[in-house]
């Protein structure tokens, strides 16, 4: 079995919570999965939490139930200190800090929604795809 060391933009996270409708909430729903390992740092949770905060009033979600998920995440993630900063990469400081840890933790994806704003991470060797394009990626089975 191969293990898929993933980072997931905080558009993905919101998005899941937001509605179960979509592959967000799909994506969301299966990483516990052994082949899935979900990669992050420090601060890449704190814009988590802050962006489900700030938001919050649009999921039906208690402070309590999003501080329960995020520390879920940070139970089953594995956690990287970045060592360096080569900024600026892309557009935006906040999609460095994304694909920082990509970087660091030797995944091959991104997964997000604005695939746009990682143009250049493949220069890493890390992909941006959709959460669609992601679990298509793991039903074919494709190995890493």
């Amino acid at each position: 079995m191969n293990r898929h060391t993933i980072v997931i933009d905080t558009n993905v996270i919101f998005s899941a919570l937001r509605s179960r409708q979509g592959m967000s909430y799909a994506l969301m729903s299966q990483i516990h999965r052994q082949d899935i390992q979900i990669a992050i740092s420090v601060p890449l949770i704190i814009e988590y939490e802050k962006v489900l905060l700030e938001h919050q009033n649009h999921l039906v979600f208690s402070l309590e139930e999003l501080t329960d998920y995020l520390d879920y995440i940070c139970t089953i993630a594995l956690h990287h200190k970045i060592h360096y900063l080569w900024r600026p990469i892309l557009k935006d400081p906040k999609d460095d800090m994304v694909l920082e840890v990509a970087v660091a933790a030797n995944s091959r994806f991104i997964i997000t929604f604005n695939k746009k704003d990682f143009v250049g991470s493949e220069k890493f060797g890390v992909s941006s795809v959709t959460p669609k394009e992601f679990l298509l990626f793991l039903e074919r089975g494709v190995s890493s």
